[in-house]
């Protein structure tokens, strides 16, 4: 077969693997595989008679069988837990009291989280109940239960301390089952965790070191950690762990948090992915090194360095992808044959997807081959744009911008968030970032025969490592350096990348690549704007400590509350980004206390908030802050705020109460409420009607829910009082509870809808 023949099967392949984003079945079969297979059986039957230098039509046919099978390949690999996993064991409505014994073998790197915990996965083999609440072994009972099945665990900091791949454990904790997305633009946990065949999470109290079982360590995490504490002692903290990030990848190695957001914050990912640029100096130093070598022995020690290299990584599908291209470099350098480098990246896409199919979905894998891909198509059409510079440094301009441009389509639509800063920082820091790279492998391996040199030698890389800070700090202090358009539709991720591929696909056109700038900018900025514009609704997010509103109003944003930092960093900033929000108009905070004052110091570091609304007494807190409020001013009782055409009205500081008025919709929220037996001489005579009653989940009185009367009932809780529920379904009152159906968003068209059916609309984007 000719090569336009197996890039056709292999195009199939992949197009298959993205068709399973496409939902609904037909008698058991996906859909997207009946799609293929018909386009492919029609495709041959067309195609060759309008491309008749192209493949025949048996190719085409094959290639529809490809892309069936591949599609029912895809659903076989995906997880599904045995009826012996330890998943079968967790009830969702069990009390998180219900202390257990789980014992297993650690199967991945013990890592540290943000709350400052040690998290890792758990090959679990058995487990035990436990009588009592005190973690004590001697109250362990002896129903002991085989099991299979990995566990998501954490445990405290001082039980993580020692934890190594491969070691033999027994935790004292509760297991739990991972949450769902409970709000839109958020983290799906436990679709997470399912990708990787984990159903069950565990919260540990405690961790007993087996040790008639014990392990010594594995050699590759070995080596790791003794390259990470070499560099460490040199450089310290946050150098030592930025170094060793570039040279052996972030996911190995602990980089503190706020560093790791700024990198991303300002478009630096990827210089803390190991990933194809040092594979590249690994096979110069190979081939450097081992010129007098006979060409297929230069071929095995390079081959077993990159496979070296891959294994201290942590196996990434980014790494995995550089180091197939390197191996495919090696083999054509030993047979003197031309490397062909897109026919290379298609082959080591289409392999490693055969290894796991999943990984079409991998955000990690999809932004290494689009840059990858980038580079070899866009590169040297902007270096022959850029012929004015000298050859030196128009790389260190071309390429940030291939990889920023190929890789902006997934990231809009992954995150609905960019930095207009990534280009300029990415050729500013391109100098240090190659120098970093280059010492940190020098050092790593000068660390492997003798950590003492190791640490001498990244100490020569304070300045640069410094400098990189620096740069990454001052960028991050920027305004709008995370600027949110909101997340886009796979039509337009598809007519972007059909644009770029217009572009290169025929050098005449080259010159229009302003007409594709133009048109690109349009597809995401039109449909943006005319959202924002048009766009009236109220969301009541699923928060953990307060009750949050965001009331979007044609252009005008409104947020009433914040609730924990938690909150903040996890629900209420994925939203507003999620959204395109850069700007919230007026903020309400009826009763500002530290627990929700975090909160709002993180949304103020991160949105600009033109009126703020809260206690007098705080006021001066929030404007000692870097970033604060426009204006504040106190809100005192009965005080009107008008959004475009939304009013929201105090009645009360303390308790909270608010009236908020959103188009015919009357909402009142109710929180900081005193008990049920003194709210009907406290609160009851005062409080108007309102069709929608927004609380906090606290028992409420007969007298309230009479003065009030509602439709309906949003309560930010879990679980709600019984004479409360009675009530509601006596005088047949809709009930939400944000604990169990997440999110609830009002629009005047659909009217009120859960988080289900608001990701349900999200996932038809896919």
């Amino acid at each position: 077969m000719t090569s336009a023949s197996w890039a056709v099967i292999c195009f199939a392949y992949i197009l298959s693997l993205l068709l399973t984003g496409i939902s609904g079945e037909v008698r058991g079969i996906p859909v997207g595989a009946i799609v293929l297979l018909i386009t492919g059986v029609l495709s041959g039957f067309f195609i060759p008679r309008l491309w008749r230098t192209g493949p025949k039509s048996r190719i085409w046919w094959i290639a529809g069988v490809i892309g069936f099978l591949a599609i029912l390949y895809f659903q076989w690999r995906v997880p599904t837990p045995k009826p012996s996993d330890i998943s079968e064991l967790v009830n969702g409505t069990a009390p998180p009291s219900q202390m257990v014994v789980v014992k297993g073998y650690i199967d991945s790197s013990p890592r540290l989280t943000r709350s400052q915990k040690i998290q890792f996965e758990l090959e679990t083999i058995a487990v035990q109940s436990v009588s009592s609440r005190d973690s004590d072994q001697d109250n362990v009972q002896t129903d002991s239960k085989d099991v299979t099945g990995k566990v998501y665990a954490t445990v405290p900091l001082l039980q993580g301390t020692g934890l190594y791949p491969g070691q033999k454990v027994a935790i004292i904790g509760s297991l739990y089952k991972p949450k769902p997305v409970t709000n839109p633009g958020g983290f799906d946990f436990e679709k997470y965790l399912a990708q990787q065949g984990i159903f069950a999470g565990l919260k540990g109290k405690k961790v007993d070191f087996l040790e008639e079982d014990l392990e010594k360590p594995p050699i590759l995490w070995s080596i790791r950690r003794r390259i990470v504490r070499s560099q460490v002692q040199g450089l310290g903290v946050p150098e030592g762990p930025l170094v060793s990030a570039m040279v052996i990848g972030h996911k190995t190695v602990d980089i503190p948090f706020d560093l790791r957001d700024q990198f991303v914050q300002v478009g630096l990912a990827a210089a803390l992915a190991a990933s194809g640029f040092q594979t590249s100096l690994l096979i110069w130093v190979v081939l450097t090194l081992s010129q007098r070598l006979k060409p297929w022995t230069r071929f095995w020690i390079g081959v077993s360095v990159l496979g070296i290299y891959i294994g201290l990584t942590g196996f990434e599908p980014s790494v995995l992808r550089a180091g197939l291209m390197g191996i495919a470099a090696l083999g054509a350098l030993s047979l003197e044959r031309k490397v062909k480098p897109l026919a290379s990246l298609l082959l080591a896409a289409v392999i490693l997807l055969v290894l796991n199919p999943l990984w079409i979905w991998d955000l990690g894998f999809e932004l290494s081959f689009l840059a990858t891909l980038g580079l070899l198509v866009t590169v040297p059409m902007l270096n022959k744009w850029l012929d004015w510079v000298p050859r030196a440094i128009a790389p260190l301009i071309a390429v940030p911008i291939a990889a920023y441009l190929w890789t902006l389509p997934v990231q809009l639509f992954a995150f609905g968030v960019f930095s207009p800063y990534s280009i300029i920082v990415n050729i500013l820091t391109a100098p240090l970032v190659a120098i970093i790279s280059i010492g940190g492998m020098i050092s790593a391996l000068l660390a492997f025969i003798y950590p003492m040199a190791g640490s001498v030698s990244a100490w020569l890389l304070h300045y640069p490592t410094s400098g990189l800070i620096a740069i990454v700090e001052f960028f991050g202090q920027l305004p709008g350096t995370a600027f949110a358009t909101g997340t886009i539709h796979s039509v337009q991720v598809i007519a972007l990348y059909g644009l770029f591929g217009l572009i290169w696909w025929n050098v005449r056109w080259w010159r229009y690549w302003w007409v594709a700038g133009v048109v690109g900018i349009s597809l995401i900025a039109i449909p943006s704007w005319y959202t924002s514009t048009t766009l009236l609704q109220a969301t009541v997010l699923s928060t953990s400590k307060e009750p949050v509103m965001v009331i979007q109003d044609k252009g005008k944003v409104g947020l009433i509350n914040s609730s924990d930092a938690a909150d903040v960093r996890f629900t209420v900033l994925p939203f507003l980004q999620k959204q395109g929000i850069n700007r919230i108009d007026w903020a309400i905070a009826p009763h500002l206390h530290p627990l929700n004052l975090e909160g709002w110091k993180q949304i103020l570091a991160h949105t600009s908030i033109q009126t703020f609304y809260s206690d007098s007494d705080v006021e001066a807190v929030l404007n000692q802050q870097p970033a604060h409020p426009n204006t504040s001013l106190p809100m005192s009782g009965n005080q009107t705020v008008q959004l475009g055409s939304t009013q929201t009205q105090l009645i009360s500081v303390e308790p909270s109460i608010l009236k908020i008025q959103v188009a015919d919709q009357t909402w009142l929220l109710l929180s900081d409420l005193p008990p049920v037996e003194e709210q009907a001489r406290t609160i009851a005579n005062f409080l108007p009607p309102a069709q929608v009653l927004w609380w906090s989940g606290k028992a409420l009185s007969l007298e309230v829910l009479e003065r009030v009367k509602p439709k309906t009932a949003i309560a930010s809780a879990r679980s709600i009082s019984l004479t409360t529920e009675a009530w509601f379904q006596k005088h047949a009152v809709t009930i939400y509870l944000t604990g169990q159906d997440g999110a609830i968003q009002w629009t005047p068209h659909k009217g009120f809808t859960t988080a289900v059916g608001l990701i349900a609309e999200e996932s038809v984007g896919l």
